[in-house]
């Protein structure tokens, strides 16, 4: 995931758009509704309709042929970009890489997607993510989306181990030890937050009087506590403190849970310049 008719025209040009001459033009031109081929522009032209980049991203996550069905008649997709809500940042060819679609990130890299290190570590080429880390020390202590460290990017690569090559077996086996034998490369050490402990966090929790107004705290597939919509899946949190965490992906994003008598009452999320208090219903 950054002067007069001359300025005009390229001011208009660094946004994404130029002036056709014409415009400057003393002869008459069509009018633009009446050049237009396919009735009424799409509602988000000239940008491409959010739902549709947020289905590349997610089905990236586990589903080949609807990627392709969308990339392959417009391939600029293969470069979609999702925040799933708070700041965490997804690309698709990031989604394949942290769930070990070797098959859908090398599609997508085929269409033009943009890899990246945590894609390199999924793929097991140790040479890109050894000389990466050697230019940039300390690159390695990175996470991807979700909070994801680039070690755990590696393990997923073992998930289609059973298609690979032998050469990719070893080089992936050997990216492993590399990065396990660096001590950091798997992300920020966070306080354990026992099975036993998550239950008292588990439940929705509303702010406002829409009954859709609130978080639903409950356990993700990776067995850690999550924060997300009522009735919608949920991010990571991380415990940093007494009943103190951060959201996955998005270290300024912090929840605090007010606990009386061994009981949580509510929560309260804060961000830069705002935060939001929610009671817990049991």
């Amino acid at each position: 995931m950054n002067r007069r008719t001359l300025l005009k025209t390229s001011s208009l040009a660094i946004t994404g758009f130029s002036i056709p001459s014409s415009i400057y033009s003393k002869t008459d031109t069509i009018p633009f509704q009446e050049s237009l081929k396919g009735g009424e522009p799409p509602k988000y032209f000239p940008n491409i309709d959010p739902k549709v980049i947020s289905e590349v991203v997610g089905k990236s996550h586990f589903d080949l042929s609807r990627v392709k069905e969308l990339v392959d008649i417009r391939p600029e997709l293969s470069a979609s970009v999702w925040e799933w809500r708070f700041g965490d940042f997804e690309s698709a060819i990031g989604a394949a890489s942290h769930v070990g679609r070797r098959d859908i990130a090398l599609y997508l890299m085929s269409k033009g997607a943009r890899p990246t290190l945590f894609t390199f570590a999924m793929l097991g080429a140790y040479g890109v993510v050894k000389s990466a880390i050697e230019s940039a020390p300390g690159i390695q202590k990175i996470t991807g989306p979700h909070g994801i460290s680039l070690l755990e990017h590696a393990y997923a690569g073992e998930r289609q181990k059973d298609s690979m090559t032998n050469e990719e077996i070893k080089n992936l086996e050997i990216t492993i030890d590399y990065l396990t034998t660096l001590g950091n490369a798997h992300g920020e050490d966070y306080i354990e937050v026992t099975g036993e402990e998550q239950k008292k966090y588990l439940g929705n929790y509303f702010y406002g009087n829409n009954e859709m107004d609130g978080f639903r705290i409950q356990i993700n597939m990776r067995s850690l506590l999550s924060l997300g919509p009522i009735n919608g899946f949920g991010g990571a949190l991380y415990k940093v403190g007494d009943n103190k965490f951060i959201y996955n992906g998005a270290p300024s994003v912090n929840i605090s849970f007010d606990i009386q008598n061994s009981i949580v009452k509510s929560l309260t999320l804060s961000e830069p310049g705002f935060s939001i208090t929610a009671i817990k219903v049991l």
